[in-house]
C-alpha cells in the first residue's frame, strides 16, 4: 500500500468450515467463496480479505488446526481464481494472528488484519490480549504486512482506555503496518472523529476505515483514511449473510473514482 494510494478492499465471508456448529458442506463453502471473490475483484476493487465468519462463536485466540488447513487450501484456490495482482489478506477470528501469519505464507497472501495486536479489549470470547511480540517474531523477516485494529468492533475497552494512545502504541510499540478503524459491529458506521482522533496520533502509517463504509460516505471517509474494507454494504440488500451483490461493487468503485483518488489500483 504506497503513499498516496487509496485502497478499496471487500471481504470472503467464509461459510462455515468444517467443525464449526453451522457446517454444511465443502463445496457450498467454495462455491461460496469463488463467487464472492470474483465479483469483488470484477467489479475492480484492490483486493480482499478472507475471513472465517462464518465459524460463530469463535474461538478467541486458537483455532483447531483443521480451520487453519481448510483455510489455507481455500485461500490458495481464491489466489489461483483471481491470479497474482489482487491484494489478498487473511483475519482469522477471533484473534489468531499467529494462524493468519501461516494461512499467508503458505498461499502468498500480502496481508493479515490482527483484531487486538497490543493491549487488551473484552469480547464475546472473553478478554482478549494483544500478542504483539508473537506475531513479529512469528512474521521475521516476511514481507507479509500486519494491518491492526485499534479499539475493534464487537469489543469494550478497559476502564481508562484512550484511543489515541492505543493507536500509538499499535503503531510505534507493536510496530503495526497499518492500522484499522471501526464502528461498534459489523456493519456500523466508523466516526469520523474517531477516524480522524487516530489519523492525527499516527500520521505516518496507512489507515483503513473497518466498518460501515458505503458508497455514499465512502468520500468522507477517504478525505481521512487511506482505505476500506467494505463487507456488509457489497452484499445482496446489504445483509452480511448474503453474496456479494456485483453491482453495488460497481457503485462503490464509481463512488471511489468521482472522489478523485490521487492514485487509485484499479485505475
Amino acid at each position: 500500500m504506497g503513499a498516496g494510494d487509496k485502497v478499496l478492499l471487500g471481504v470472503v465471508h467464509l461459510l462455515p468450515l468444517p467443525g464449526s456448529p453451522r457446517f454444511s458442506s465443502r463445496a457450498a463453502v467454495l462455491e461460496r467463496a469463488l463467487a464472492d471473490a470474483a465479483a469483488l475483484v470484477r467489479g475492480g476493487l484492490c483486493g480482499f480479505v478472507v475471513e472465517n465468519f462464518g465459524d460463530a462463536p469463535f474461538f478467541g485466540e486458537r483455532v483447531p488446526p483443521s480451520t487453519i488447513a481448510e483455510m489455507t487450501a481455500l485461500t490458495e484456490r481464491l489466489r489461483v481464481a483471481v491470479g497474482p495482482e489482487p491484494l489478498i489478506g487473511v483475519n482469522v477470528l477471533r484473534n489468531d494472528a499467529r494462524a493468519a501469519l501461516a494461512i499467508a505464507a503458505a498461499t502468498g497472501a500480502d496481508f493479515i488484519r490482527v483484531n487486538v495486536h497490543v493491549g487488551v479489549m473484552f469480547t464475546d470470547q472473553g478478554a482478549l490480549e494483544g500478542r504483539a511480540a508473537d506475531t513479529l517474531r512469528e512474521r521475521g523477516a516476511s514481507p507479509i504486512e500486519i494491518l491492526a485494529d485499534v479499539a475493534v468492533k464487537h469489543a469494550t475497552p478497559p476502564a481508562g482506555f484512550d484511543l489515541a494512545q492505543s493507536a500509538k502504541d499499535t503503531a510505534y510499540r507493536g510496530l503495526a503496518d497499518g492500522l484499522i478503524v471501526t464502528g461498534s459491529g459489523t456493519g456500523e458506521a466508523t466516526s469520523v472523529a474517531r477516524l480522524s482522533a487516530v489519523r492525527t496520533a499516527v500520521p505516518d502509517r496507512p489507515l483503513l476505515v473497518g466498518s460501515g463504509a458505503t458508497a455514499e460516505t465512502l468520500s468522507e471517509l477517504l478525505a481521512i483514511a487511506d482505505g476500506v474494507i467494505v463487507g456488509t454494504h457489497l452484499k445482496r440488500d446489504g445483509r452480511v449473510e448474503q453474496p456479494v451483490d456485483a453491482a453495488r461493487v460497481r457503485a462503490l468503485v464509481g463512488a471511489a473514482r468521482a472522489h478523485g483518488a490521487p492514485k487509485f489500483c484499479t485505475q
